[in-house]
């Protein structure tokens, strides 16, 4: 049984409905150990035998068997497992070194990485190329190339070899050459069939078929073919995806400048994302940490509920500011507080006071204003710039008020000066009673969370004094741990007397979350706005890759040729955008941690916070949407280059 069969091979080609017939029933039957000759003029159709031999041209009518099975199927594992190329011009990748270029088609066996490497070494070595592994296929000659080719086409340890015009663009010596490594080849047990139109190279071999008008015209052998004996041949296996990606990181590096400017949009985009980002988290948190800092997150304000029904903060707010109209129905009775400190997780009330408005005097200087509160559980030291916490018969003053009654300069040179408190407030038939206290200034309050505060006994004592209600109109609550915090409030705004909310509660948490979402929405707005950069920089992605599936069309060809699949042509082309993208995501964070860097460093002596807080998660968005913008990029591109015809990219220039 012959090695290798052809059987009423028919090819033609068509323009319009025109029938050109190329080959018109070719019977060849070929044994290891043969160099073969196929001698022919050009268009007698040598090189669509060729193809159809090597599995790269399916659409013919006839049977191709080795072995005795038919390769009808599979030819991706065919053109791996069986046939080695060597092109008359080559077709070596150019962006791959001599050694990479060999193995290439080592990727596809089952040796290990280091036997690879070993096996390429020992047949460039063969070739007498060991020297020239490093460099790059640009850098050698004609006739070196053509050994390198010779290289790669036995690399996979292939049984089937064959030679397009494997002189053709040689000299005489180089063509010597080559034909000798030819016939070595053979006499190792490899069927070589070599096309050419020379009848010296054809007198080379061991036997020619003539090849004239799609015809057999005589098949003469000179000698016998080699003797050939039983060897183990390498096992061939599909691309590894590692193998695509090493391919797509070296044509990256192979190009990298033209490639970098790509990287510099995608990453000029990403690097803004981050940038906004991390200032809304620093924003945030710079927000929560000044309002922490004088106020205390696990103390919930109780204000009475006006309308009965559930009320926003906002409107419970505005409630407070309204609330001197009517001062005996913003107080909170006896009953409604033992409710609130028998609730889980309360551990202690505390009755405090809102003054609507109030007016300080100091000898022939006052200073009017609204909204006086008592020093509460929610306040913290902090908030004090000199002085202490306000005890009985004293207050802390907010830096406007001291200015206006003392003068210029509010420090602690103001501590103990004497002042006198006046608001208006209800007696128990809500007629307005005029309350007097005289106070001593305990300390100074500044910033933005600046107020004035009194002492709540010293108001209850004043209260009582004038016979007013003492009943207090803002309580204090402090639960045992800061996570009970929002399930405290929940209960104590759904308090309710004959179907009526009684009581409603503001958080610190609750007013940092609405500040929180006005700021992170207005950095999600320029991030967005910036993610628009994001859109160029894919458009910029797709017209590279177009770019690069053009100018590496004779590459898809010759890695079709040598076995591997459509899907690993796609991925070889996702990969490198991929790479583009991720490469653009890791300098925009670095540049992103440089601006961090700055920024902060130039705001710190003004505010003493780190501005700008890239958090991981920041950078995972980036990396995470690098990789979604460049894989969606690579889709079309990847799909055409997939798509090629491997005999017509060959062809290609």
């Amino acid at each position: 049984m012959a090695f290798l069969t052809l059987s009423a091979i028919r090819k033609s080609y068509y323009l319009g409905k025109e029938e050109f017939p190329v080959l018109k029933g070719i019977d060849l039957r070929f044994e290891r150990g043969e160099f073969v000759s196929i001698l022919g003029e050009s268009g007698g159709g040598k090189t669509t035998l060729m193809n159809i031999i090597g599995g790269l041209d399916r659409k013919f009518s006839g049977t191709v068997t080795v072995e005795g099975n038919t390769k009808e199927k599979q030819m991706d594992e065919y053109r791996r497992a069986m046939v080695g190329y060597i092109y008359q011009s080559y077709n070596l990748v150019p962006h791959l070194t001599v050694l990479d270029n060999v193995l290439v088609a080592l990727e596809m066996t089952t040796l290990a990485a280091a036997e690879r490497k070993e096996r390429a070494l020992k047949l460039l070595d063969e070739v007498g190329l060991a020297d020239h592994a490093k460099k790059h296929p640009r850098q050698l000659s004609g006739g070196q190339k053509q050994r390198v080719a010779i290289a790669r086409a036995l690399a996979a340890d292939p049984q089937i070899i064959i030679a397009d015009e494997p002189t053709g663009a040689l000299d005489a010596q180089n063509t010597k050459e080559v034909l000798s490594i030819l016939d070595q080849i053979a006499q190792s047990g490899k069927l070589v069939i070599a096309v050419t139109h020379s009848q010296a190279v054809a007198d080379y071999g061991t036997r020619v078929v003539r090849l004239a008008d799609g015809q057999i015209e005589a098949d003469e052998r000179l000698r016998p073919a080699y003797p050939t004996q039983a060897a183990p041949q390498l096992k061939a296996r599909p691309l590894p995806a590692l193998a695509s990606y090493r391919t797509a990181f070296k044509h990256l590096m192979y190009n990298f400048w033209r490639n970098s400017l790509i990287m510099l949009g995608v990453g000029i985009g990403l690097f803004a994302v981050i940038l906004f980002a991390g200032l809304g988290n620093g924003v945030n948190g710079y927000l929560q940490n000044q309002i922490n800092q004088v106020a205390n997150p696990q103390v919930i304000s109780v204000l009475k509920n006006p309308t009965g029904k559930k009320m926003s903060m906002e409107r419970l707010q505005m409630a407070v500011q309204n609330m001197g109209a009517n001062l005996k129905d913003a107080t909170i009775s006896e009953h409604d507080q033992a409710r609130i400190k028998k609730l889980a997780g309360v551990q202690k009330v505390e009755a405090n006071y809102i003054l609507p408005t109030y007016r300080l005097t100091n000898q022939a200087k006052q200073q009017s204003g609204a909204m006086m509160q008592t020093w509460s559980l929610s306040d913290k030291k902090n908030l004090l710039k000199a002085g202490h916490v306000p005890g009985k018969q004293e207050v802390v003053l907010k830096k406007q008020d001291a200015i206006e009654l003392f003068g210029e300069h509010a420090n602690k040179a103001l501590i103990g000066k004497q002042v006198t408190l006046e608001f208006q407030w209800v007696d128990s038939n809500n007629q307005p009673v005029v309350i007097k206290v005289p106070l001593k200034v305990a300390g100074i309050t500044e910033g933005t969370s600046s107020a004035t505060l009194v002492n709540a006994q010293t108001i209850k004592a004043a209260l009582q004094a004038q016979n007013a209600l003492t009943a207090p109109n803002m309580l204090a609550v402090k639960v045992h741990h800061l996570d009970q915090v929002e399930a405290v409030a929940t209960k104590i705004n759904h308090l309710t007397t004959d179907n009526k909310r009684v009581v409603g509660a503001i958080t610190i948490g609750s007013a940092l979350k609405r500040v929180n979402t006005y700021v992170k929405l207005a950095a999600n707005l320029l991030a967005a706005i910036a993610g628009i950069s994001l859109l160029v920089s894919a458009l910029m992605i797709i017209v590279t890759m177009y770019m690069s599936v053009s100018e590496r069309t004779k590459e898809i060809g010759i890695l079709r040729a040598l076995g591997e699949r459509k899907k690993d042509i796609r991925r070889l082309f996702t990969a490198e955008s991929l790479l583009i993208g991720l490469f653009g995501a890791l300098f925009a964070l670095v540049l992103a941690l440089c601006a961090a860097a700055g920024i902060n460093h130039a705001v710190a002596h003004l505010i003493k916070y780190q501005i700008v807080q890239i958090q991981v998660g920041n950078v995972v968005f980036a990396f995470l949407a690098a990789i979604v913008i460049s894989f969606l990029a690579a889709v079309l591109p990847a799909r055409r280059a997939a798509k090629l015809n491997p005999i017509d990219a060959l062809a290609e220039d």
